[in-house]
This record gives C-alpha cells, sequence and structure tokens, in this order.
C-alpha cells in the first residue's frame, strides 16, 4: 500500500481524509506491486475485480479489496531535449518561470489574491498566467468530479501544465483548492528546488461561508454538495507552507506578498 486516500463511514457513507486505516476501517488505497498483475475494475468484473493482501509471513489475510482502475503509467516514453531551452527563455523575458501554489478552502481568495498579483505583476513587464481550478474544469479536467480520486488526478494534471509553462518562462499562479497534503505534495516534488512556492491562504471557514461569492456553501448546508471541501470533504492544512497569507484581511495586501515572494523581495 503506497498511499491511504481516505476512511469510508459504512453508516453515513463520508469520506474523510487520513493517512492510516485502522482494522476493519474500510477505504481508499493506493497499491503498488513488484510485477503486472491482470485486474478489471470491480465494476466489470468481480471475479477479476477483487483481491485478498496475504502476509508472507504468516500467510494470515490482512486486507480485502475491490479494484477501481490502474493507475496511470507511462512506459517506453523519452523526454526529446530542444535548443532553445528553458534558459533560453528566460533570458529572453528577462527573469525566471516559477509557481505559485495557491491552496485554501473554497472563497478563502485565492483567486482573488491571484488575480491582484498578476495586475502588479504584469505591470513590472513579467510574464504570467494563472491557473484556476474552475476554468481548468471547463476543459482540460471537465471529466474529473470532486472524489478525492479525481481530486488527485485534477491537481496532477494542473501541476504538470504548470511545469509546463514555467519551461516556457512563465510566471505561473496556481488557484486551486487542492484539499490533500499528498496531492500537494506530490505537486511539489515534479519541481526543483525553488521553481515551487507553496502558498496557504488562511481564511476561517466562517469568512468563507459568509463571502460564498459561487453559493457553494449554502449549497453544501442544503445537502446538495456533499463533497465540498470544507463541509462534505476535509481539507488538510498544509504543514509547512512556504507563505501563509491572511485571507480575512486586505487581500490586495496579499497579493502585494505573493508579487513580492515570485520576484524574490
Amino acid at each position: 500500500v503506497t498511499n491511504v486516500r481516505n476512511r469510508i463511514n459504512v453508516v453515513t457513507g463520508h469520506e474523510d481524509a487520513v493517512r492510516i486505516l485502522e482494522m476493519n476501517a474500510i477505504g481508499r488505497v493506493e497499491i503498488a506491486t513488484d510485477r503486472p498483475i491482470p485486474m478489471d475494475p470491480y465494476s466489470l468484473s468481480r471475479d477479476t475485480g477483487g483481491f485478498l493482501l496475504v502476509d508472507r509471513v504468516t500467510s494470515d489475510t490482512v486486507a480485502a479489496g475491490l479494484t477501481r482502475h490502474a493507475m496511470r503509467r507511462a512506459f517506453n516514453v523519452v523526454p526529446h531535449t530542444y535548443d532553445v531551452d528553458r534558459g533560453a527563455r528566460q533570458l529572453l523575458n528577462g527573469h525566471p518561470g516559477k509557481v505559485l501554489w495557491l491552496t485554501g478552502l473554497p472563497g478563502s481568495g485565492k483567486s482573488t489574491i491571484a488575480d491582484a498579483a498578476v495586475r502588479k505583476l504584469h505591470a513590472l513587464g513579467v510574464h504570467t498566467y494563472v491557473l484556476d481550478g474552475d476554468n481548468v474544469r471547463t476543459g482540460l479536467n471537465k471529466d474529473l468530479g470532486f472524489t478525492p480520486e479525481d481530486r488527485a488526478e485534477n491537481v496532477r494534471r494542473v501541476a504538470e501544465v504548470a511545469k509546463l509553462m514555467m519551461d516556457a518562462g512563465v510566471v505561473v499562479l496556481v488557484a486551486l483548492v487542492s484539499p490533500y497534503r499528498s496531492d500537494r505534495r506530490a505537486a511539489r516534488d515534479i519541481f526543483d528546488g525553488g521553481d515551487f512556492i507553496e502558498v496557504y491562504v488562511d481564511t476561517p471557514v466562517e469568512v468563507c461561508a459568509e463571502r460564498d461569492p459561487k453559493g457553494l456553501y449554502a449549497k453544501a448546508a442544503a445537502g446538495n454538495l456533499p463533497n465540498m471541501t470544507g463541509a462534505g470533504q476535509a481539507y488538510e492544512i498544509p504543514e509547512h507552507p512556504d507563505l501563509v497569507l491572511r485571507g480575512e484581511g486586505d487581500l490586495d495586501a496579499a497579493a502585494e506578498q505573493v508579487a513580492r515572494a515570485i520576484l524574490g523581495e
């Protein structure tokens, strides 16, 4: 078991973000094997979609599971290098590419801060782009829902796009709830050193619910959004963010902090 996604409450069906499953608990996990195992999604075949995990020493059964889907992996792919590389593009732009990842509850101010920061940077001649969580779900990620698995894939895709844009010399601001630490850590891991800046927009849930610019908290309170972060699903607060912004205060001042972080001031 390489990753525990969540624990499922068998009474309510609610999914809680956890990193450990206790005995007799039910949850979603990722499993890696040392060799390929032919399996099908359980929804397609009960015979080839279920499995048991057996302790090789005691021969005791330690877990039973149902397969949802295989983890996506690329084989026999060799990246191609080009003469005009990241360094050349940065030299042309006059500044390095970078990714600043804003995470926080819905309504915390991520998009507002990103928008204001980009205006400031654009005025200074910095090439910027905002990858907004709602915007990417209208195109690139419109096939994804809001289950923990889909959220993980949402984060993965956005991180990969952000890396491509950064390699093109662009300063990319990502405004994405990205509620799980493991997903944010996976996003950070594809970047080198200081290329990735994690920013936690720390806004009390009461303030987010009062703002509620998209009416999400009202829908969640009415029971119409069971998978909403902050209401139906947990948000895991960053343990070691590179920057913390107080989202209940002056968002323009927060945007100034973001701009300074990108400029290295």
